[in-house]
């Protein structure tokens, strides 16, 4: 599946979480996804606990997140020690 392809299963309803980013209109925020994600939880474990999701719904949230990431600047803080 190609990334614009998997980037429509990301949508984002004003009605919903406040208009944060879900998955295919469903009420399970990529926020959530990937939270668990992170937390240790495997695909495997998803994709049990919401019947309705799909191996591909996973995969938006993670391209989604780097998109987003992608487009972000974060500037480090260099300490100078005394020598």
């Amino acid at each position: 599946m190609s990334e614009s392809d998997l980037l429509k299963r990301i949508m984002v309803n004003p009605r919903i979480f406040g208009g944060k980013p879900i998955v295919r209109g469903q009420r399970l925020a990529v926020e959530h996804v990937l939270g668990m994600l992170a937390a240790g939880d495997t695909a495997e474990t998803l994709l049990k606990a919401y019947p309705w999701l799909e191996a591909d719904d996973i995969r938006a949230c993670l391209l989604y997140a780097r998109k987003v990431v992608s487009e972000e600047r974060i500037e480090t803080l260099v300490l100078e020690t005394a020598a």
